[in-house]
Order: C-alpha cells, then structure tokens, then sequence
C-alpha cells in the first residue's frame, strides 16, 4: 500500500512540480528529526503513512462493522525493529476519528524476550501459513527494511517494463549497500529523475544543507535514521556492525527474490482493498496535518 500511494504521490509532483524533492515518510526518527531541525522542508515530506500506520488504519476499517456488530474492539499490536514507532503510534494524528491507527508497539527484543519467557522453540513448531486475508506480501515490500529499499520499490512500480531479478541486481546496484549517500538516476516515462538514498541523521543533516545551499538537487530522497535501514533499528539484537547490516539486508533481498509476488501492484490482496474499502478512502493512508505533537 505504501509503494502504491507513495509512487502515485511522486508522479503528481512531478507533474506540478511542487514541493520537490519528495522525502520519504516510514521512518519517524527522520520525520521528528525533520520537523524539529528543518521545519521549513516539511511540505517536502510525503504525506503517505508508514506501513506500520497504513496497516493498522486498514486493519482498524476492515473490522469495524463487524467489531460493531459483535460488540468487540479490534486492537492492533505491531513487532517492530524501531523504538520510535512507538512513539509514532501515539501521535495525535495519526487517529482516524478518534481511534488510533496502531493500540500497542513491541519491538523485536522485546517479542524475543517474550518468547524465551514462554518457553517456546521453534524447531519444535510446526510450519503454517500466515492468517487470512492478510496473509499475502510481495517482495517489494520486504525489501522496505533496508537502506534503499524503499527507493526500489517505488521506482520498480513506475517502471513499464518491470526487471526480472538478474536484471534488478544491476539496475539498483547503485540503490543498494551500505554507502552513507547513494545517488541514482532513472529515467520514468521519458523523464529524468534524480534520487539520492541517505541513512543516519548526521548524514541527512549533511545532505540537506547542501540542498538548501544548491550545491545539490533532487526528485526524491529516501531517508532512514538508522545506519542501514530498520534492519538495524534501535529494537533490533545487538550488538550491531556493518558486516551484520550487510548479512541482513543480504537475506531481505533473498526473500525478495524467492516471493512468488514480486511487485506491490501484482499483489491481489492490496489491489482487492484499494478496490473495495480504500475505493473512496485513500485518506486512511496519508496524514492530514504535520502536527507538533510531542514524540
């Protein structure tokens, strides 16, 4: 859902050609950070939710009839590798009508810990498939997790002709590794368009100060706070290194390349809610204010 309406967000500005560069919007670290230091570039940042946000509103609007007639309450928990999603959850705008998009937030260490306390093991577990009818990813998503993925995911949606597996390996050879700053240009629709992937605030911080300087220029700019991506977010096992970031962005990408659905449009599930409760809502997905609520 988020590559859909944030590569549909990026055509319209580049059609009008306002309030470029667009900055990406998943990671609430860069999106305080943002508001706090360069408040002026806010309009910049895509309105799209996060995929933790987007998914609970969903959730949250799939139920509610059936909660209402059932006298139940669906409640949203989300296992994240981030601590500041937890934060972002409890934004004041991130509610739909009062109600929160996403009740509770865990991280991976802590769901471990849950697990360890539990007792359960996993090689004792038997294999099954994932709940129905959202049991259905396709490997643009996955990929979200690492630096640069984002970026592949919305620019492999634009694309016409979309790249088999060999051919995304060189294509994006430059969106992807563990560089500070990645620069790439593609051509979409017969327009040039120039993207830079940064990760790590001081890096970003960087960035944007020669942007401001016009010692650089932009159509989009994918930005997470964490060195590597939400791969090795502030929830994550530690201890962290760049060979560790490398080995994990390493088996995102496997998983992308063994997903039977390899890109978000081509997955029946997403295209199936934008068809039906997202047909006239497509405000579930985006926020309405950038408000100044504490973090």
């Amino acid at each position: 859902m988020t590559v859909i309406e944030e590569s549909k967000e990026f055509v319209e500005r580049l059609i009008t050609g306002e309030n470029l560069p667009l900055f990406t919007s998943c990671c609430p670290g860069w999106v305080k950070f943002a508001e706090n230091k360069f408040p002026d570039m806010v309009d910049n940042i895509s309105t799209c939710k996060s995929p933790q946000q987007m998914f609970g509103a969903v959730i949250k609007e799939y139920y509610k009839d059936k909660d209402k007639k059932e006298g139940k309450e669906t409640i949203m928990i989300s296992v994240m590798p981030c601590t500041a999603k937890k934060a972002e959850a409890a934004r004041e705008e991130l509610q739909h009508n009062g109600v929160r998009d996403v009740d509770v937030v865990i991280t991976t260490q802590e769901l471990a810990l849950l697990i360890r306390e539990a007792g359960i093991i996993f090689d004792q577990l038997e294999e099954e498939s994932f709940d129905m009818p959202f049991g259905l990813a396709s490997g643009s998503g996955i990929i979200f997790g690492a630096t640069g993925g984002v970026t592949e995911a919305v620019v492999t949606r634009l694309l016409r002709d979309k790249p088999d597996h060999s051919a995304k390996d060189i294509l994006f050879s430059n969106v992807r590794g563990m560089d500070n700053l990645k620069e790439a240009v593609f051509n979409v629709d017969g327009k040039e368009v120039k993207i830079a992937i940064v990760h790590g605030l001081k890096s970003a911080d960087e960035l944007i100060k020669q942007i401001k300087a016009g010692e650089r220029h932009y159509d989009f700019i994918e930005v997470m706070a964490c060195p590597g991506g939400c791969i090795a977010g502030g929830g994550q096992p530690v201890p962290m290194n760049k060979e560790m970031r490398k080995e994990r962005a390493k088996g995102l990408y496997k998983l992308d390349r063994t997903s039977h659905i390899k890109s978000s449009e081509k997955n029946p599930l997403v295209m199936s809610l934008f068809e039906d409760i997202l047909k006239d809502n497509h405000e579930l997905l985006h926020v309405h204010k950038k408000a100044e609520a504490e973090m």
